[in-house]
């Protein structure tokens, strides 16, 4: 079937809006008419060639809509069902038995590898091979076929147009928090970098009644709606000393969480060394493959701290996405207020502005 998506054919270089063809349903495939698609980082990342998906290819994983058919072997859904669409992952692997899908071992052939684990893409302009199931969806088209693993249907009575995020952005900051870190009652947590994942970390935060939370963006906007969400201090790090503005806020106690959405080495040190005792930085920002960075290991060694890394959050999306709905059900997840609408001929614009801070969470309305 013919449908219009939005294409990255060249590294670098913009999306292009074209007509492609669609084919037909794999058994294990569901096709979704999308309503709604959100913009992430990690589609500029590969749009940028920082990570490997061949290209031409029709990016997004932020994806909302409505079931238009089914393959053979679905199960979980049926036409008409309203779903957002996550992450895909094999489901046979040793980590996704074990319920840990977001550390699936094929994750870079199930999600970057630009075509069905078959080696097949279901996009083409006729004659030419579009790279297609970018994270099981490629989602910057009006409609796609998607594998039954991304896909989490949701209630009829939540608007569409605004979920998409929550497939990726809004459940890596959430799920770091909730499932991850599960930060003890009265905590004190920092979120470096306030987009789309550090605000839905700020709102986690919360929800688990950190004591502390601290806001960190050189943009101002971000760090006024990081007050409203729910941040208790908010740090400039473009105009303040950082490492003296976490340690006044703590009373020299130090943090016992940092998060990570940027993914700079600097700041990764100075959130290593603002630690507690015992403190964990986690890391949920994309870096280019080959970014080192260092840590003090000598009198830090006796804090007993951590580092790690954290992917989707470590969530089931089937679980985690209608967790998050409940939430902002009983105004404990309010999303709504980071996401700027676009059309999808205003794609390139929206990257634009979420890169300079104008937007926050830009979605594509079809």
């Amino acid at each position: 079937m013919k449908i219009t998506a939005a294409v990255t054919r060249g590294i670098g270089g913009p999306f292009t809006v074209e007509e492609l063809e669609l084919d037909l349903l794999h058994h294990n495939e569901v096709r979704v008419r999308l309503v709604a698609t959100g913009i992430c980082h990690t589609d500029a990342l590969v749009r940028d060639g920082v990570y490997p998906t061949p290209h031409p290819a029709v990016l997004g994983h932020e994806g909302a809509g409505v079931v238009d058919a089914i393959g053979g072997s679905v199960t979980s859904v049926v036409v008409g069902d309203h779903v957002v669409l996550a992450a895909a992952y094999c489901g046979h692997c040793k980590r996704c038995r074990a319920g840990q899908v977001a550390y699936c071992e094929n994750l870079l052939a199930a999600d970057f590898g630009g075509h069905r684990l078959d080696g097949t893409t279901s996009l083409s302009t006729g004659e030419e091979v579009i790279s297609s199931h970018f994270f099981g969806q490629s989602s910057f088209a009006t409609y796609a076929n998607v594998v039954e693993e991304s896909v989490v249907r949701v209630d009829k009575d939540v608007p569409l147009e605004h979920l998409g995020p929550l497939g990726c952005g809004f459940s890596t900051g959430a799920g770091t928090v909730l499932n991850e870190l599960k930060p003890a009652i009265g905590s004190k947590l920092v979120v470096f970098g306030v987009g789309a994942v550090g605000s839905a970390a700020v709102m986690a935060a919360r929800v688990a009644d950190c004591a502390i939370v601290v806001a960190i963006d050189v943009f101002e906007e971000r760090l006024s709606v990081a007050r409203e969400l729910g941040a208790t201090h908010t740090v400039n790090s473009k105009t303040e000393d950082l490492a003296s503005r976490l340690d006044e806020i703590t009373s020299g106690s130090g943090v016992d969480y940092v998060i990570d959405t940027t993914g700079r080495p600097e700041l990764l040190r100075i959130a290593a060394e603002s630690l507690a005792v015992r403190g964990t930085v986690a890391l949920v920002g994309a870096a280019k493959p080959g970014t080192e960075a260092t840590f003090e290991i000598g009198s830090s060694l006796v804090k007993g701290w951590t580092f790690k890394t954290v992917v989707q959050g470590s969530s089931v999306p089937q679980v985690f996405i209608p967790q998050l709905i409940q939430l902002w059900r009983d105004g404990r997840f309010p999303f709504e207020k980071l996401i700027t609408d676009y059309r999808l001929t205003e794609i390139n614009q929206g990257f634009e502005d979420s890169k300079s801070g104008k937007s926050t969470k830009p979605v594509i309305i079809f």
